[in-house]
């Protein structure tokens, strides 16, 4: 099978020829349908998340076709479509995953980074960690899904029991998050890097109800906010921008150093807190809601080998929605 690769972290992804996978235990074989490009992957690609599977295959948007079976998988079959998220493994004994946070396990191991990702023609998964697509998407349309919808997803929920919600950083999970966000009656303030009057735009047309930079106050305080961006800078910007009791979530795996900040912008009691990966039932839970709804996904389609092209397009903040490898 053909596959772009990474060789060593902050060098171009090169495209090789590799003997196809062979599934065993509750793995499936996937024909890769679709990959999203998620900004995680950009992290790893330049080496801003250290220590990844080397070489690997990085992507974990993945919607596939099942065209082989391990030995022990029960859950899928030949011919079923589905999706495979960042969270790839856990170790299953640990306390976190015996009390449902799996998403925590210390022996955790994640798809495009320790194990070989989507950017690829076949892949493997296990298919405990796989979720079933809702049909009403196509396969471009449900690669964003799996990671910016779900982690974002994971976002939102946490901001629990808001009205005004603002979104730091207009990218492929605000886009999902914002329509899902409308539809459940919530007013969305977007913030967008300064000047991006074209994210800005996108953000009004998907229904929030005002848009600016991030460097400005909105209109109205907020009473919950969800950093999309990777920008430590932008976590005082958002406490300074919402009421008491808000809660302001970092959704991002990476994030750049948060500066020192008065603790005033802390005090009454507004809570800072971060997402890490996704747990199954989330997973679960959002594909419920995204087969009702529906979202409608901004999807930029780019052939497998023009992946270099896909990261080098997020890199420079090109693309309003979400970047889909096609193979």
């Amino acid at each position: 099978m053909k596959a772009m690769v990474l060789i060593e972290q902050g060098m171009s992804l090169e495209m090789v020829e590799i003997p196809d996978p062979i599934p065993t235990g509750h793995q499936v074989l996937l024909r890769i349908l679709s990959c999203g490009v998620c900004r995680t992957d950009l992290h790893i690609i330049d080496g801003e998340l250290e220590h990844p599977k080397k070489p690997l295959i990085p992507g974990h948007e993945i919607v596939g076709e099942v065209i082989g079976v391990g030995e022990k998988v029960e859950l899928f079959s030949i011919g079923d479509r589905v999706g495979v998220p960042w969270l790839g493994e856990v170790c299953g004994h640990c306390n976190y995953c015996q009390s449902e946070r799996e998403n925590l396990c210390n022996n955790a191991r994640f798809t495009g980074y320790q194990l070989d990702g989507g950017f690829a023609e076949k892949t493997l998964a296990d298919e405990r960690y796989c979720f079933a697509i809702p049909e009403i998407y196509s396969n471009v349309h449900a690669a964003p899904l799996l990671c910016a919808g779900l982690v974002g997803y994971r976002a939102y929920q946490m901001a629990d029991k808001v009205k005004k919600l603002g979104i730091y950083g207009f990218g492929a999970a605000a886009h999902i998050i914002t329509q899902i966000a409308v539809h459940e009656g919530k007013d969305i303030y977007a913030f967008t890097k300064p000047g991006d009057t074209s994210a800005q735009a996108f953000a009004k047309q998907l229904g929030a109800i005002w848009a600016g930079s991030s460097t400005e106050m909105p209109p109205d305080l907020l009473d919950g906010a969800l950093i999309f961006a990777p920008a430590g800078e932008l976590v005082p910007l958002a406490l300074k921008a919402t009421m008491k009791g808000a809660t302001v979530v970092c959704a991002g795996i990476h994030m750049s150093a948060i500066p020192s900040m008065p603790y005033a912008l802390l005090w009454g009691e507004r809570v800072v807190r971060s997402i890490a990966n996704l747990r199954r039932s989330d997973g679960i839970a959002f594909m419920k809601l995204a087969a009702r709804i529906p979202i409608n996904v901004n999807s930029v389609i780019y052939s497998l080998d023009q992946a270099n092209l896909a990261v080098d397009d997020l890199r420079e903040g090109k693309i309003n929605g979400a970047a889909v490898l096609v193979p």
